[in-house]
């Protein structure tokens, strides 16, 4: 889709809002909570952010993007370069976060900027009835956008939020563990924020059913597979390709100028996905399920290998 930039709004420090919608106004895809977009934001420069606003809305897309100094320069691209009336490509929404609706209650742990996609989240349980509880922490008040809105549903409905600011804690992390364990049985936890907030949450929910604790990352949990000396098969054009050390077999196929979808190309984002119909994978993404996973039938090609000597893909 091509989309105008209808408005950009200061949301936290640091933090800008972007309300994208159609140039003639026509309704955009319907979304779910949790899901994302890609933003092709110049050539090789394409970046995905979570939708915050409420999936009933169909006039627009919001997104809420975070500066960031070390990042790999897509949110200084928008903070930058984005202005009001331009237009931008935009691709989904995806979802590889998706709201459970049908659970008994909903615990959110959101860090920074991962309030976005639980934000969003937060306004499908507010429209369906269904219970929840927040966790938001930030560095400070000042970094935390969305935070007068979160503020105004723990007044219309005391003791679901928790609020946690670090400079108002000596430094002191969220105690996840304490948090899980006052969970009720069958409630589905989610978490979207920094690598060592994830980290903690996984732990703290390692003895939960399956299915029932759900993360999204920024970036990459794991190293890319460049190790090399396999075949990857193309099975629909037979076309074989040797991946060398030092590449990942996206790579090697867009060298090769084979179209193939991708986007943040750390296996998070889920649009390299690639159907896998034989062979051994290594699997290095943080979007496949581990039930995906242990089944073998698909990969993230951006960043996932083999560890046998041949993979066969259906592309």
């Amino acid at each position: 889709m091509q989309l105008i930039v209808h408005s950009r709004t200061r949301l936290a420090d640091g933090i800008l809002a972007l309300e994208l919608v159609a140039p003639d106004g026509a309704a955009l895809p319907a979304f779910a909570a949790g899901a994302h977009i890609e933003l092709q934001l110049a050539p090789e420069l394409a970046r995905s952010y979570s939708l915050a606003n409420d999936p009933a809305e169909r006039h627009r897309y919001v997104v809420a993007v975070q500066k960031d100094a070390n990042g790999r320069g897509g949110s200084a691209w928008v903070h930058e370069h984005l202005r009001d009336g331009q237009c931008v490509r935009v691709d989904g929404p995806r979802n590889n976060f998706a709201l459970v609706e049908t659970a008994p209650d909903s615990v959110l742990v959101a860090g920074g900027i991962g309030i976005t996609p639980l934000y969003c989240m937060i306004q499908r349980l507010e429209a369906i009835g269904k219970p929840w509880k927040l966790l938001y922490a930030a560095r400070s008040r000042g970094n935390a956008a969305y935070l007068a809105e979160i503020k105004a549903l723990e007044a219309n409905r005391p003791g679901r939020v928790q609020l946690h600011f670090n400079d108002e804690r000596n430094g002191r992390v969220p105690d996840l563990a304490a948090i899980v364990a006052a969970a009720t049985q069958g409630a589905h936890l989610y978490c979207c924020g920094p690598t060592p907030m994830l980290d903690a949450f996984l732990a703290a929910t390692k003895h939960l059913p399956e299915g029932n604790a759900h993360v999204e990352f920024f970036s990459a949990a794991h190293e890319a597979a460049t190790d090399g000396g396999y075949v990857v098969e193309l099975s629909r054009s037979g076309r074989r390709f040797t991946i060398p050390a030092g590449k990942t077999i996206l790579s090697v196929l867009r060298d090769a100028k084979v179209d193939v979808d991708y986007s943040c190309e750390e296996g998070t984002c889920g649009a390299c996905e690639t159907r896998v119909l034989e062979g051994d994978i290594d699997h290095r993404d943080s979007y496949l399920t581990a039930s995906e996973q242990r089944s073998g039938k698909k990969m993230m090609i951006c960043c996932s290998g083999c560890r046998g000597g041949k993979l066969v893909l259906d592309l």
